[in-house]
């Protein structure tokens, strides 16, 4: 790594640590991290144990947050559905983006009949709501984990791929990519040591900022009963089992609400702040 690369580096570092909001959203999200990866140890009872005759008490010593219709703990329901949330949406994105980047990358550095073929599947895909278009595949294939998964990624794939395809369509005519083609460099190589490094700092930050929608999308699904299924902790899925009992106990509903207010700001705001700090760099 040269000396310039390093001062970037440095750069970004700096202005990424004086960032207020970007330090209290990264901090929140390593908290829920921390919260995902330790939830058999940081939640104080099982969190799918059903007690009829503890249902809907108030906050205790044994019950923190208190307890929902059919006697389970809400503390461990929230943080077992941090584990549940996040690591669907990790999960998502990660797949997503396994077939939107080098779908991406192939087509618009490929261009011609292959670029073609590949934007009119997009434009297919996109001309469908997404969340409609999500409800549709689930409703054929049923509710599941795994469907809900595959129906999140078959849906986002498109959106994605497509937004990849124009940065490597703006990277591939710089004359350092065209150098590279004079010398006679397999497009391999320039694909790999020149147009992915060029892109992937853009892509990082477009998929900090779209993890709460996806998370959003997961507890939307899962509100509606179609994603993931009892008795498995998930916000959207506890929201949902509240319902009925609103009036009397907010509570039930207002707490998985927060949590997933917070995750979602919490990625929000640390994308921006990540987004503005690169592009402060390439001023």
């Amino acid at each position: 790594m040269g000396r310039r690369e390093i001062r970037v580096l440095q750069n970004v570092k700096r202005k990424l640590l004086s960032h207020k909001l970007m330090m209290i959203s990264s901090m929140i999200i390593l908290f829920m991290i921390v919260l995902a990866l330790f939830a058999p140890f940081l939640a104080p009872n099982d969190p799918n144990l059903i007690d009829i005759a503890q249902k809907l008490q108030g906050p205790s010593f044994q019950f923190p947050l208190g307890t929902d219709h059919l006697g389970r703990c809400i503390l461990s329901r929230l943080i077992y559905g941090t584990q549940t949330s996040l690591g669907t949406a990790f999960l998502v994105m990660g797949l997503t983006m396994m077939i939107s980047i080098p779908l991406g990358i192939f087509a618009g550095f490929r261009g011609g009949k292959v670029d073609y073929f590949f934007m009119r599947i997009c434009d297919i895909l996109m001309a469908f709501p997404s969340f409609l278009l999500s409800l549709a595949v689930i409703g054929i294939l049923g509710p599941s984990l795994g469907n809900l998964i595959l129906a999140t990624v078959l849906v986002q794939w498109a959106i994605y791929a497509r937004v990849i395809r124009g940065m490597v369509l703006s990277v591939k005519e710089q004359n350092f990519v065209l150098a590279a083609k004079i010398c006679g460099t397999p497009r391999l190589i320039i694909v790999v040591k020149h147009i992915l490094p060029a892109i992937i700092s853009q892509v990082i930050v477009l998929v900090f900022m779209d993890i709460g929608g996806v998370i959003l999308s997961i507890s939307g699904l899962s509100f509606l009963g179609l994603g993931i299924q009892p008795p498995e902790a998930e916000w959207g899925m506890m929201i949902n089992d509240s319902k009925p009992f609103f009036r009397n106990n907010p509570s039930l509903m207002l707490y998985p609400g927060i949590m997933v207010f917070i995750v979602v700001i919490a990625f929000n705001l640390f994308g921006e702040a990540l987004r503005d700090a690169l592009d402060q760099k390439k001023e």
